[in-house]
């Protein structure tokens, strides 16, 4: 075996040292993709940082499409180094950033949008403090954000969150709902005329009666009766007016002869002023055929002379605190027309037309919003056309009164005014005895229950006579009724009624009772068939005046 020279030995250990030392300094210079590839020659640090900024300034596909680089390991075992897992964000900030801020954290930020990133340097431009990436949520780039720069910003209610309330539920169709009920389906529907609402009606008929014209010897017949009626009220903001008007017309079919005409008008104004002020104002007119119990008896007529009553007043009403203040004046015109006798010719009335005079003061203190005491003190004069009548006496006269009552207003419950009194006139001719008397005065109306209408009227009147020696006498009227819807279209009506007179001059005296009923069925809103039956009773003390009178009527009513 030869043997190696010590000089041979020295020189291969050298190469030896030399070869390990050339693979070491290769692979130490070598970068990491050519582990992949294999060794392609030596590599300078100049081409491996133009490299490396390539690869930065690539553009990125769509966020759906482009994935991060993925490191692949040559070896097991290996990871990648910080500069390799900053290079697959492409959008994050170089690794000093935080430190260029001051910031001493270390830990590597969540990854930010262009659009979170634009917001945030508004923000900081402005001052204004901006929620950090982990609490926006990312939206995804696209390419004109990467080629121009500029941030696409939303609208307004993009990022505006709308609530769900009940003003966004979607309705029905108006056709598709259920029609509410009418809770009048026959009340009157009204015909508008400027800024009033008219509310007419017509009612013809035929009436059966055992008298006629209701005296003691009247005799039975059958008339044709109509009866208009129109009722207006204002759709004012602030004051009201209403207007009631009627008209009828008797004639016989068949039977005693009668024809007669009667009428009214009566309007009503209030105005309303601040601090608690009203103006209150009224005017009406009404005829009629004076009544066979009329005090005044007039002998061998073919038919009774016509009354007609012109009235009107004024008056001012103030609350002040609790208590109320009133003043108003009033003038009632009476006057007739000649009577004509059976020969032939007429009488003359033009003695007992008179005109009253009154002024009323009302002094009330509220207890409570439904329950108002009053006072009430009244001054007239009554004047007669003629100072003399034909049996020459002075019947003109002074007239003093006062009552105390109470106003109600339970609301559509109960509601009207009760008042008593006295009353007193005194006659300028001495001959005549002065005429005073207890008075009452009522209008109310209560509603125990749905649909039923309680009332009750009173007054008291005084009453003037061309009787010689005569002065007149004191009427009591007074009436009751119900009213009952008993069913939408169906109403029925009760009523009773009484009427005191006092002869001021004597012992005498008269009592009239009444009761009515009646039953109105709708056909419809505009039409329905009526039916009424009526019983007086007249007795007097003085000689022929009893009388007593039974009548039916049945008719069609029609109404607007």
């Amino acid at each position: 075996m030869a043997q190696i020279r010590p000089e041979h030995r020295k020189r291969n250990t050298a190469l030896r040292v030399l070869l390990a030392t050339a693979s070491v300094a290769t692979l130490l210079c070598a970068p990491l993709h050519a582990q992949e590839t294999g060794l392609r020659g030596p590599v300078g640090e100049d081409d491996l940082n133009n490299t490396l900024l390539l690869h930065k300034r690539r553009p990125t596909a769509e966020p759906e499409q482009a994935q991060a680089p993925t490191y692949q390991p040559v070896s097991p075992g290996a990871i990648p180094t910080q500069a390799d897992a900053e290079a697959t964000d492409l959008f994050s900030e170089p690794p000093n950033a935080e430190n260029a801020t001051g910031s001493s954290s270390s830990s590597a930020r969540p990854p930010t949008t262009a659009r979170q990133r634009a917001r945030e340097l508004r923000a900081r431009q402005a001052g204004i403090t901006t929620p950090s990436a982990a609490e926006t949520p990312a939206t995804p780039v696209t390419d004109e954000e990467l080629t121009t720069g500029t941030v696409r910003q939303g609208t307004v209610d993009s990022e505006t969150e709308i609530e769900n309330g009940p003003e966004s539920e979607r309705q029905r169709a108006i056709e598709g709902r259920r029609p509410q009920p009418d809770a009048n389906p026959f009340e009157p529907t009204g015909i508008r005329f400027g800024t009033f609402v008219l509310k007419p009606s017509l009612e013809q008929g035929v009436t059966a009666t055992s008298n006629a014209d209701s005296s003691s010897g009247g005799k039975s017949a059958v008339l044709s009766e109509t009866t208009l009626r129109l009722n207006a009220a204002s759709d004012w903001e602030n004051h009201s007016a209403t207007i009631d008007a009627y008209g009828n017309y008797r004639k016989s079919i068949s039977g005693q002869e009668v024809k007669d005409l009667s009428g009214g008008i009566d309007g009503r104004l209030q105005l309303d002023f601040a601090d608690d002020l009203r103006a209150l104002a009224r005017l009406g007119y009404s005829m009629r055929p004076e009544s066979t119990s009329s005090p005044v008896v007039i002998s061998g007529t073919a038919e009774r002379p016509t009354l007609h009553t012109l009235n009107g007043a004024l008056g001012v009403e103030k609350d002040v605190g609790k208590l109320r203040f009133g003043i108003t004046g009033e003038v009632v015109d009476e006057s007739y027309s000649d009577a004509e006798l059976t020969d032939g010719t007429t009488l003359s009335q033009k003695d007992r037309d008179s005109r009253l005079y009154t002024g009323k003061v009302r002094v009330g203190y509220e207890v409570s919003p439904a329950f108002t005491p009053f006072g009430e003190v009244e001054f007239g004069r009554r004047v007669y056309d003629l100072r003399f009548d034909t049996a020459t006496f002075e019947r003109s006269s002074k007239r003093t009164g006062a009552r105390a009552g109470v106003e109600i207003d339970l609301g559509e419950k109960f509601g009207g005014e009760i008042s008593a009194g006295w009353i007193s006139e005194d006659f300028d001719d001495d001959r005549l005895k002065t005429v005073s008397a207890a008075t009452i005065a009522a209008d109310l109306k209560w509603s125990p229950m749905r649909g039923t209408i309680v009332g009750l009227t009173g007054e008291t009147l005084v009453e003037g006579s061309t009787t010689a020696g005569d002065s007149g006498s004191v009427l009591y009227n007074g009436r009751l009724s119900v009213e009952r819807q008993i069913r939408s279209n169906l109403t029925a009506f009760l009523a009773g009624g009484v009427g005191y007179r006092d002869y001021a001059s004597s012992n005498d005296h008269e009592l009239r009772l009444s009761a009515e009923a009646g039953l109105t069925w709708w056909l419809n809103r505009y039409a329905g068939l009526t039916g009424k039956l009526r019983h007086e009773t007249f007795d007097s003390t003085l000689s022929n005046r009893d009388a007593k009178t039974n009548s039916v009527f049945v008719g069609l009513k029609i109404q607007r």
